[in-house]
């Protein structure tokens, strides 16, 4: 983990893939305190790892930070290494949850993957690191279920 961020105040290109994107971390103004981070990425792309198609999610990121938090921009240049990355719903949206939360060591972590439908099935895909600790406010993620055009 990196406390001095590579990317903020820097041109930076998109990571050809997840595992070459760097994730850039810095202290938590607040520590100590008990909070929760939202992230949410409405347009995430991924590819279909057996037909090479785009594939599609609304993701969401929530995490009650400790000594650090994750700075945006280098989360930002990690999601969109995905856009050329093969992998199954599961694989990606657990992926994204399990980095964070290995790399960061939040309190508590969790990522909900919206998935727009493959083969006419949508696909939701969620991951918390444990249950949430007692007294942390956690909204709703706010994503309807797939409705198609209804």
């Amino acid at each position: 983990m990196t406390m001095t961020p590579k990317h903020l105040g820097q041109s930076s290109a998109l990571p050809a893939s997840p595992e070459e994107a760097v994730l850039d971390y810095v202290p938590n103004p607040r520590a100590g305190q008990l909070y929760l981070v939202r992230f949410a990425a409405p347009e995430f792309t991924s590819l279909c790892p057996v037909t090479g198609q785009p594939d599609f999610a609304h993701l969401v990121i929530d995490y009650a930070p400790m000594e650090s938090i994750v700075e945006s921009k280098s989360l930002k240049l990690f999601l969109g290494s995905f856009r050329n990355h093969c992998g199954f719903h599961e694989d990606v949206t657990v992926g994204i949850g399990q980095r964070l939360f290995e790399e960061m060591k939040p309190r508590w972590l969790r990522i909900g993957g919206y998935w727009y439908p493959r083969g006419g099935i949508p696909i939701d895909v969620f991951w918390q690191s444990a249950p949430p600790p007692e007294g942390l406010w956690l909204p709703d993620q706010g994503v309807q279920a797939y409705r198609g055009r209804g």
